[in-house]
């Protein structure tokens, strides 16, 4: 499994497999997941983003104007749960930066945050708790991402991968932006479809399944290369 995740890799950003290993396919998987967990944030939390901290800024600027269906209330807590999520990963103890035992730390911990938020909308806990819970974990996810640094691949954010789709000509970064694009694309359409028509907590069970076959998948070349 772990060759055809590099051959996969290999694909998305050529000559990457002695380096990366089986990382960018699993970055496209957690691109994917970013889709779903904003889904349910955005549709079922109360119009808040869990990882797009651009748009949740954007929100709290709205609300105190007196925008409508938006609240200070949910905007500011999943952008201090993102931020402690991003200042832990820095101080996971015992696992070096840039590492596969790191990325597979973060996706363990991430999971754990989700299978919580889970826990929590199939008891129909507060919505703020699921924002917090989910918020963390994706400070987690961007912050291990930004260390690894692979190309066009943020898992996140997408406004630089469209940016450089459209400005550059057409090469092998074309593959892995159109790639990451339709990955947030299909996962924010699955997650939406989840929450609208069988409840959040089913979107984010989807979510928490992919988290733990990323962290059981993560290859060994990145260990050798980035330790």
């Amino acid at each position: 499994m772990k060759t055809a995740l590099s051959r996969v890799a290999d694909r998305l950003l050529p000559g990457s497999a002695a380096t990366y290993g089986s990382l960018p396919t699993l970055l496209v998987v957690l691109t994917f997941v970013t889709g779903v967990v904003d889904a349910v944030s955005y549709l079922g939390l109360g119009h808040v983003f869990v990882a797009n901290m651009t748009g949740n800024v954007i929100f709290f600027a709205f609300s105190l104007t007196g925008a409508r269906n938006l609240s200070v209330w949910a905007s500011v807590p999943a952008i201090a749960a993102f931020m402690a999520g991003a200042w832990g990963e820095a101080r996971l103890a015992g696992t070096p930066a840039g590492t596969v035992r790191r990325f597979r730390a973060v996706a363990g911990v991430q999971a754990l945050l989700v299978s919580g938020a889970a826990v929590a909308a199939a008891a129909r806990g507060n919505h703020t708790v699921l924002v917090i819970l989910l918020g963390c974990g994706m400070g987690l996810q961007n912050a291990a991402v930004r260390r690894l640094a692979v190309p066009d691949l943020t898992t996140t954010v997408l406004t630089l991968t469209v940016t450089g789709l459209a400005t550059d000509r057409p090469g092998r970064p074309t593959a892995r932006r159109l790639t990451s694009i339709a990955a947030m694309l299909c996962g924010a359409l699955c997650g939406s479809a989840l929450t609208l028509h069988a409840g959040t907590a089913w979107a984010l069970i989807l979510a928490l399944l992919l988290l733990l076959a990323v962290a059981a998948a993560a290859s060994a070349p990145t260990e050798r290369n980035h330790s």
